[in-house]
């Protein structure tokens, strides 16, 4: 899986100037090199040592301590040595330089954690959570993130692994005899395990899919004729004064974004140019634009004036919408028609009336915008899936719904649950192979 591992460094601190700065090397037998940073000393494994850390001609670059973690009780399984100076951009690079001239290359993105992968630190899922603890934008998605770098991801699926593979078993050792196949649907109670597999799998999906939704988060476009108050409702779900309002028609000449939290999930606003046909050059630029982002969102709001109501350019934006996306129509100025903030459901049609100029409404929209999301409330146990793990678990359960259909012809039986059993693999990087791996790798920060 991958070339011999060699010695390799970065600096695993954030770009910048900060108060402490690391960085990192691993690789095989790192004492000797540890005993040359440390100016002849080989400091005790895991136990900070000051040093003065030293170029290539006895010059001091800096002062700080030095740490050796020999291998396997280091995070990458290997030996690992961290130098911790003052953080200071230049005093990291010549750190930096003076590992890379005592043999190291520069580490590439996500290559200490792939270590910690290709040697049972890690499964897949953990070191995925460790970007993800980086890259977490709220509270609950950091929180979610941590339970998965402990395991939880990884014991959920462990434990449906174990019960399919007890009932593989079953399976497989009864067509050896076929004439006993009914007798081992009953004594086996082969049913009721797979239906416990697959009400877990049911269950973890859900939680996996919530764990995505707060990942990932969900791109909101605001879009109507000009002047209707998509920018006013930016600002008021934003907080603050994000976007320019004025009366003049075509104010918003380009997509505005701003990203809110509703319940830990991060919701990217995008405020467009008002839909309608114009001469000015720049304003067809951002309507464009508009369009763009309309095919990326997950969830539309269309606004219309409560003064007017829905007008033939109404329906023909609405008509030109894409039909798969989730969207809410919401009548802004209700206050200048003297009508408080309400939401109407007229079978799968949904209506929120609200004032963006005075906020009467914005929390029945924010409600209303989990609600078109997918989300549900729930105890802190999601899971921070991503893509490929939802493909996995939603493949995982439909063999076993296969398996199920086929209950009484063991052999399909015994097939279906074994590519269950794989899908799960894949999501602890027991089937993975090196490509992916290099895909998932690669968007790591260098240093991790």
């Amino acid at each position: 899986m991958g070339r011999k591992p060699d010695l390799i460094t970065a600096i695993a601190t954030a770009p910048g100037r900060g108060g402490v700065g690391i960085v990192r090397l691993s690789g095989p037998a790192l004492g000797a090199l540890a005993t040359t940073l440390g100016n002849g000393h080989l400091p005790p494994p895991r136990h900070a040592a000051f040093c003065a850390f030293r170029d290539g001609d006895g010059g001091l670059i800096d002062e700080g301590l030095l740490l050796y973690f020999p291998a396997p009780h280091s995070f990458t399984g290997e030996d690992v040595v961290e130098l911790h100076g003052h953080g200071g951009p230049v005093v990291m690079q010549l750190l930096l330089e003076r590992c890379l001239a005592l043999g190291a290359r520069l580490a590439e993105p996500g290559e200490f954690t792939r270590r910690a992968f290709l040697n049972n630190k890690l499964d897949l899922a953990q070191a995925e959570a460790v970007a993800d603890l980086i890259e977490a934008s709220t509270a609950a998605a950091a929180r979610s993130a941590v339970r998965s770098l402990s395991g939880a991801f990884s014991d959920a699926i462990h434990d449906l692994q174990a019960q399919l593979i007890e009932l593989r078993m079953l399976v497989e050792a009864t067509l050896d005899f076929p004439e006993e196949e009914v007798d081992f649907l009953e004594s086996a109670r082969a049913r009721p395990r797979l239906d416990a597999i697959r009400a877990t799998l049911v269950n973890i999906l859900d939680r996996a899919r919530q764990g995505a939704l707060m990942r990932n988060g969900l791109q909101v476009v605001l879009v109507g004729q000009p002047n209707v108050g998509k920018s006013s409702l930016l600002n008021q779900l934003a907080g603050h004064e994000r976007a320019i309002v004025t009366e003049i028609a075509g104010t918003t000449r380009d997509a505005l974004k701003e990203t809110i939290q509703i319940a830990g999930i991060p919701l990217h606003i995008i405020d467009t140019a008002g839909l309608r046909d114009t001469a000015d050059v720049v304003e067809r630029i951002g309507i464009e634009r508009t369009w763009q982002e309309i095919r990326n969102a997950d969830v539309i709001i269309r606004l219309v004036d409560a003064r007017i109501g829905l007008t033939d350019e109404d329906h023909h934006i609405d008509a030109a919408l894409p039909p798969t996306v989730p969207r809410l129509t919401v009548r802004n100025k209700c206050d200048l028609v003297g009508q408080r903030a309400a939401v109407d459901e007229h079978g799968d049609t949904l209506t929120l009336r609200l004032s963006a100029k005075t906020g009467d409404g914005i929390e029945l929209l924010r409600a209303q915008l989990l609600k078109l999301a997918g989300w549900h409330p729930h105890s802190e146990d999601v899971f921070l899936a991503r893509t490929r793990h939802l493909r996995a678990l939603q493949s995982a359960l439909e063999h076993a719904e296969r398996a199920a259909e086929a209950i009484t012809a063991l052999e399909l039986m015994a097939e279906e649950l074994r590519l269950a059993h794989h899908a799960l693999g894949e999501i602890l990087g027991e089937f993975t192979p090196d490509d992916l791996l290099g895909e998932i790798f690669s968007r790591f920060c260098i240093g991790k």
